[in-house]
C-alpha cells in the first residue's frame, strides 16, 4: 500500500533525505538517487504552494468583488515598493 503524496508527506520525506545526505553515510549512487528524489519533491512542493497561493488570491478577489457590489470600500493595499 503506497502512501498518497501530500505537501506534508513530501516535506517530511525531504527532511529525511537532507538528514541522510548530511550524515555523510550515503554512497555515491544513493546520493544521486536521493538528490533526484529531492528535486522531484521540491518541484512538487513548489507547485502545491503555487496552487494554494492562486486559490488565496482568488478568494481575496471574490471578497473584494462582494464588498464592491455591496457599496463598501475596498481594503487598503499596502505599498510593497
Amino acid at each position: 500500500m503506497s502512501e498518497e503524496r501530500t505537501y506534508e508527506t513530501a516535506v517530511a520525506r525531504l527532511e529525511e533525505i537532507i538528514r541522510r545526505l548530511d550524515s555523510g553515510d550515503a554512497g555515491l549512487r544513493e546520493t544521486l538517487e536521493l538528490v533526484r528524489e529531492g528535486r522531484e519533491l521540491v518541484a512538487y512542493c513548489a507547485s502545491e504552494l503555487d496552487a494554494v497561493t492562486k486559490g488565496l488570491e482568488e478568494l481575496r478577489l471574490e471578497e473584494l468583488v462582494a464588498r464592491l457590489e455591496q457599496g463598501g470600500r475596498p481594503p487598503e493595499i499596502p505599498d510593497t515598493t
